[in-house]
């Protein structure tokens, strides 16, 4: 079945490290995913209540300067502090110039200007290795910001900003967008409370940012005196008075870019031997590099992190070389270890000398991170070091089938390893959040190696973990799709990867999975996957509203499914075709149901059966045939309490409510109504217990019940929805306050 909670699937063998003769197929050793994986339980902000978010980054280093900058932002914002107006302006600037640090500064300055609080969204972070970012998924950053829950968001984008603007419109907010590309993604976002401020940083193509009222800022490089403080300050006073004209000639060959003066002054501190002199000397001679340290180029500070580079040990060298290999966006030290493979020790030690280089970014949650000029200048460096004769040792840690021919260079086997890493620990999250799901892909020889990290007793939520990675999951889609020999395994990674979009709702990144999944399936000619993964497909397609596009993947995958002869997948593929037709044909979607439920059955799929005879009886019941409604559903509630899916059976136990209701059988309505919520509230299922108490409050209401009971049940429901950050809180504290509980 092609549900969340049905379907089909197996364990994984209890897991050893041990590994030994030809493996034939996909192999991870216990050893290569050493350190299992990297959770850190963030101080997330509360949902559903008023929250004041603080999440703009802080200054770690002594501020230097920039006091003209922060002036203007000032001057800007004090118009509005007494008006009825919001602030909006854009800061543009290259790389590494400190647009990031200014706001920074001006935000810790303006604490209380912004008694709202301040929301800080980076999308470098939300577009991986896309031109662009998902405005969207921006957009559903701030309204977690604000104490929205996933289950509440819209999946539209013009519904989420319409929630935005009104969240926001009692609150004098700042927002701050960082490493913004295309000015578009901007102007969409701007807070509604009066005094309210945006900012936005990023290249120098936001000028047009100025049609839709954003004031613009031109953030320049320091100028000597700043530069020379900045120096001061990392390295010590006394020892640039020393040598006054070495640090001059310094801040010169820097251009007065703070990353690269941060990048020499780190050096210089950690080398209390290096004289000013010296290091100004060796820059002098990288002609060819200092050719190219002009401002807005993308080699603007290569010969400053060369000079780092050089300096490190072998191993710390040439695992920053890989991972400017990497196709995510971060890492943890798992990750790092794979890519190198190195065991968990040599690997920290190395992280530890990258990060005191300067040259590597530890974030809050454990994870590291490559600035995007460090990572092309980690990148340049493997390209050119990595030499063909060191690259066949390389691929040891994935052992081969005799026959099968090693890749030609390293990066292939790099992302082999990250992919398998990757398929691995995902699997496992997905088989710990349901087992009993339909799956094609078989990974237990995989997972018989791999200890799992889901089955200590303080492991992260699996859901968590993948809402964690999810970027650097699909970061590592996109690369091995590109690659062309990990078919099988992408298409793999992205069958285990939908469980998490099951339950927060990312339509873009769900949808380029899937894409990426069902065209690798395509290729690597395994009808039954491909089947299952345009079925898939279809649900982010009708969310987003695409159901033309939605009907032809449909349509391909009940080909696929006729191909592959696997009566659970058409029995799946004829699932997803009931829910398309839902919408506009309750005739079809019916018979697709009834075929859902034939197939099941034929393959003695009880519970798949089960689910499919829920989604029929839910069908019927709208179609207006709810005295079948009501036999159909009694079946499937029988099937899964015999299963003990305790969850599902409270599901249809409310909709034989709800038939009942449109038959006008009130008792029996309001008795399916109270026992289904009552089950769904000791299964956790808050949402479900929500929706069943509004339709037995409305009932009572139509009924002339008892006025309290309603009551008791309309609180209990707005409890839920403000716990959860709904917009349907609302509507009911209207309701409540009116006295009244139609709707």
């Amino acid at each position: 079945m092609s549900t969340p909670e049905s379907g089909r699937g197996s364990g994984h063998i209890a897991a050893r490290n041990d590994l030994s003769g030809t493996i034939h197929g996909p192999v991870v050793q216990a050893a290569t995913i050493h350190g299992g994986i990297t959770y850190t339980v963030q101080q997330a902000p509360p949902t559903g209540v008023r929250v004041t978010p603080d999440e703009i980054p802080p200054l770690t280093v002594r501020f230097i300067n920039r006091t003209e900058g922060l002036a203007t932002l000032d001057g800007w914002l004090a118009p509005e502090e007494g008006g009825t107006g919001v602030g909006f302006a854009a800061l543009h600037g290259p790389p590494g110039v400190g647009k990031t640090a200014l706001v920074s500064r001006w935000a810790q300055q303006g604490r209380e200007r912004f008694p709202g609080g301040q929301i800080y969204v980076d999308f470098a972070a939300l577009r991986g290795e896309t031109a662009g970012a998902d405005v969207s998924e921006a957009a559903r950053c701030c309204l977690r910001s604000l104490g929205v829950d996933d289950a509440y968001i819209p999946a539209s984008f013009a519904d989420r900003v319409r929630l935005l603007r009104s969240l926001s419109a009692e609150r004098r907010l700042l927002v701050f967008l960082d490493n913004v590309s295309e000015p578009g993604q901007a102007a969409a976002l701007i807070p509604k409370g009066k005094g309210s401020f945006l900012v936005v940083a990023g290249g120098s193509g936001l000028g047009e940012l100025a049609l839709d009222g954003a004031r613009l800022m031109a953030v320049e490089p320091l100028d000597r005196d700043s530069a020379l403080e900045l120096l001061a300050e990392r390295c010590g006073a006394r020892r640039i008075a020393a040598d006054p004209a070495s640090a001059q000639r310094l801040v010169e060959l820097c251009d007065g870019l703070p990353v690269a003066l941060h990048v020499v002054a780190g050096r210089l501190a950690a080398r209390p031997r290096l004289t000013l002199a010296a290091l100004t000397a060796e820059l002098a001679v990288e002609s060819r590099r200092l050719a190219g340290m002009s401002l807005g180029k993308e080699r603007s500070v290569s010969a400053a992190f060369d000079l780092v580079y050089r300096e490190l040990a072998p191993e710390p060298a040439r695992l920053y070389r890989l991972m400017g290999w990497h196709p995510a966006a971060t890492f943890d030290a798992g990750v790092a270890a794979v890519a190198a493979g190195l065991d968990p020790e040599r690997t920290a030690d190395a992280l530890e000398a990258l990060t005191g280089a300067g040259l590597l970014e530890e974030m809050p949650d454990g994870r590291f991170r490559l600035h995007g000029l460090v990572r092309l200048h980690a990148g340049d460096r493997a390209t050119e070091e990595e030499a063909p004769a060191e690259r066949p040792a390389l691929l040891r840690r994935v052992t081969l089938h005799p026959t099968e021919e090693e890749a030609p260079a390293e990066r292939p086997a790099l992302l082999r390893r990250v992919t398998l890493h990757y398929l691995a620990l995902t699997a496992l999250a997905d088989r710990a959040i349901r087992l009993d799901r339909l799956r094609i892909a078989d990974l237990d020889q995989l997972l018989s190696t791999v200890p799992d990290p889901f089955a200590a007793p303080d492991a992260p939520r699996p859901v968590d973990w993948l809402e964690a990675e999810h970027r650097n999951i699909l970061g590592v889609l996109r690369a091995a799709a590109r690659e062309g020999t990990l078919r099988t395994e992408v298409w793999q990674l992205a069958e285990a990867f939908t469980v998490l979009f099951l339950h927060h709702r990312h339509l873009g990144d769900w949808r380029e999975s899937l894409e990426l999944g069902a065209a690798a399936a395509a290729e690597a000619l395994v009808p039954a996957a491909e089947a299952r993964l345009r079925s898939l497909l279809s649900r982010p397609l009708m969310d987003l509203g695409e159901y033309e596009a939605a009907r032809r993947e449909l349509d391909t995958a009940q080909a696929c499914a006729e191909v592959s002869g696997d009566l659970v997948v058409r029995a799946s593929v004829q699932e997803f075709s009931g829910r398309h037709w839902d919408r506009t044909d309750p005739v079809r979607a019916m018979e697709a149901y009834r075929s859902a439920l034939d197939l099941n059955t034929v393959a003695n799929e009880g519970r798949g059966a089960a689910i499919a005879a829920y989604f029929l009886g839910c069908a019927q019941d709208t179609a207006g045939d709810s005295r079948a409604a009501l036999e159909t559903l009694r079946g499937a509630h029988d099937q899964l309490l015999a299963r003990k899916d305790l969850r599902m059976a409270a599901r249809v136990r409310v909709a034989i409510g709800i038939a009942h209701d449109h038959l006008d059988e009130t008792d029996e309505a309001v008795r399916a109504l109270r026992e289904g919520a009552g089950a769904l509230r000791d299964q956790e299922a808050t949402h479900y217990e929500a929706q069943a108490l509004v339709a037995l409050a409305g009932i009572q209401e139509r009924s002339q019940g008892d006025t309290q009971e309603v009551r008791t049940h309309l609180e209990r429901a707005l409890e839920i929805y403000e716990a959860g950050g709904s917009p349907r809180a609302q509507e009911l504290r209207q309701r409540l306050a009116g006295g009244g509980a139609t709707g």
